[in-house]
């Protein structure tokens, strides 16, 4: 109940009670009490009386009389004998009533102040269980709706295979599901069944969620999308019970598709993770599980779902029958980019400097999500400074915002912090300059940024790899040695700004020798303990399956490779002391150089 109609129930429970006790006033309450003296002076007026009664008391002849003037006023006097008072009266010649002795007036008097009360505090409390009733129906029907499914349902869905830039694979492997439901009797015919479930697997950003909203609009049917944590709750069964709604849901309404985003909430491995199993989401997959693949088939359902986790999912959910399909969504290449950034500039007026095929080629390791934010931060940026269209010194603006952060203008650094940023941004750079699998330089800047960085360096790779080769993460190693090296060229002493490149250096440094097989002295033996099992469940602790003798030997290879590259780069960088100079000096003065400007100091 609304705390508008208990405040209206309260006041209609105070304006009974009022009423009942005034109709219980007997009428004499409200005369008006008078003296004696009075009385004698109102009785010598008998003009001016309308009517006299007289009450007598039970037993004695003490009484009462009430006057009733001719204004309709009354008065009311008591007096000692109404016997005496009738004689008077009819020896002046007044008129009078005498009212007849009332044998139950006590009793009157004293029960029914006490049925008064019984009556009020039974209004109360019949009012209080009406309120009460109220509230427990209320509480049963959000009960009721407890336990059923919170899934969206989209039924007027215009987003088609149009609207998805790139993903050609993807949206040709999905396509064979857009014909079945549109229609399923050629399959059938054939004796093939369609896919029970589809599953899509990818990195954040890439679009999984956008391509199953396309497959629904493309096929024009109804689309129940649902989050997997909206299954689970703090009560026992009531994913489960939300699991049976969905289905049963989207069974009145086959053909339809329906959408679990982020699977991983619902559908992790069973009997894992340090306090064990989980029983309410064990029991909600259960649920799932029989719906997809048990007793009673699903004709005419298409259950997609979209995780970036699939190494963590139970194998029983993946498994044909159920997840029949995986669909693995990954990042855009150079065509893709360039498509999904058209796609994403429609709406947005450019300017005839902006290149987006350019742009694409320069944002090798985006996602479809990236573009989008780094074409509506570009716009932004035009829109703050009132321009009319976006150009490319918005999107470079943009490019830094977005990959490294907000540049920190105002801060104020000493001259001594200044040089020694600029003397290890150059030392980057240089390698960048030198090391083609690992270049070219885009922009170098001293100005700090938001991540908490005294500067930047940004190199541009015009190409997508697919595989990394050892001469590759040698020359990543290298180039980010470069500032701690012209630090130490320049400078009497070494700071800890290149702290975050020696983790670098040393996670690559590892990986090549414990996971890759690039080590000559520990062969092709994957040495990496998979840190992420303890957490996962798949472990109770960290183990490892090697002895002391193969770490010290890992160790030893580790510091062999780190040596090497840094002494490759150090020559790389001696061999250029004179740009290393001058670009100090520029940066310095500029606090900002763009690729092309710091490549023409190499002439």
């Amino acid at each position: 109940m609304t705390k508008r109609s208990i405040k209206i129930q309260w006041m209609f429970t105070i304006l009974i009670a009022v009423m009942l006790v005034l109709l219980a006033m007997p009428f004499e309450m409200f005369s008006q009490k008078i003296s004696n003296d009075s009385l004698r002076n109102y009785l010598s007026k008998p003009e001016n009386i309308s009517e006299i009664n007289i009450n007598q008391n039970a037993e004695v002849p003490t009484g009462s009389v009430t006057i009733v003037l001719n204004n309709n006023d009354s008065v009311r006097a008591f007096v000692p004998d109404v016997n005496e008072l009738s004689q008077t009266l009819d020896e002046a010649g007044i008129d009078y009533y005498m009212n007849d002795v009332s044998q139950g007036g006590q009793i009157l008097a004293i029960v029914l102040p006490v049925i008064l009360s019984v009556g009020i505090v039974g209004f109360i409390i019949v009012m209080l269980n009406m309120r009460a009733a109220g509230q427990n129906s209320g509480m049963n029907v959000r009960m009721m709706n407890f336990s059923k499914s919170r899934a969206r349902l989209s039924v007027d869905n215009k987003l088609t295979f149009k609207n998805v830039a790139g993903l050609y694979e993807e949206k040709e492997e999905l396509g064979e599901v857009v014909e079945f439901l549109k229609n399923p009797m050629k399959f059938r015919d054939m004796g093939a069944r369609i896919p029970k479930g589809i599953i899509l697997v990818g990195v954040p950003g890439t679009g999984k969620t956008l391509l199953a909203k396309a497959v629904a609009g493309e096929a024009d049917v109804p689309f129940y999308s649902i989050s997997g944590s909206d299954f689970v709750e703090m009560y026992v069964g009531v994913g489960a019970a939300r699991v049976r709604d969905l289905f049963a849901e989207a069974k009145a309404n086959a053909p339809c598709i329906v959408f679990i985003d982020e699977i991983d909430a619902v559908a992790r491995r069973r009997g894992t993770g340090l306090g064990g199993s989980h029983d309410e989401r064990e029991q909600t997959l259960n649920q799932l599980l029989v719906e997809m693949d048990g007793f009673t088939p699903n004709q005419g359902i298409i259950v997609m779902a979209a995780t970036n986790r699939a190494d963590i999912l139970d194998p029983a959910i993946l498994r044909p029958g159920r997840f029949d399909r995986k669909v693995t969504v990954g990042k855009p290449d150079v065509k893709a980019r360039k498509e999904i950034l058209e796609l994403h500039a429609k709406n947005k007026p450019l300017s005839e400097d902006v290149d987006l095929l350019k742009i694409a080629q320069t944002t090798a390791g985006f996602t479809g999500a990236d573009l989008e934010n780094l074409l509506n931060e570009a716009a932004i940026e035009a829109a703050a400074h009132n321009k009319k269209k976006i150009g490319r010194d918005d999107i470079d603006s943009a490019f830094i915002k977005t990959g490294i952060g907000t540049e920190k203008r105002s801060k104020v650094i000493s001259d001594r912090d200044k040089r020694i940023t600029a003397y290890h941004e150059t030392g980057h750079a240089i390698l960048f300059h030198e090391l083609e699998d690992v270049g070219p330089v885009h922009m170098i800047s001293i100005i700090p940024t938001g991540e908490g960085a005294a500067g930047y360096t940004m190199p541009l790779p015009d190409k997508d790899d697919m595989m990394v080769t050892k001469g590759q993460l040698k020359h990543m190693m290298m180039a980010a040695m470069g500032g701690r090296i012209a630090e130490e060229l320049v400078c009497d002493d070494i700071t800890t700004g290149a702290s975050q490149d020696i983790r670098q250096v040393t996670k690559i440094a590892r990986a090549m020798v414990m996971q890759y097989g690039m080590s000559e002295r520990i062969g092709m033996i994957n040495y990496d303990d998979n840190g992420d099992d303890v957490f996962l469940g798949y472990d109770i602790a960290h183990s490892r399956s090697y002895g002391d003798e193969i770490l010290s030997l890992i160790d030893e290879e580790v510091k062999s490779l780190v040596d090497e590259c840094y002494e490759k780069a150090k020559e790389i960088i001696l061999a250029h002391r004179d740009v290393l100079e001058k670009s100090c000096e520029l940066l310095i003065e500029r606090e900002r150089l763009t690729g092309d400007e710091f490549n023409k100091l190499f002439d």
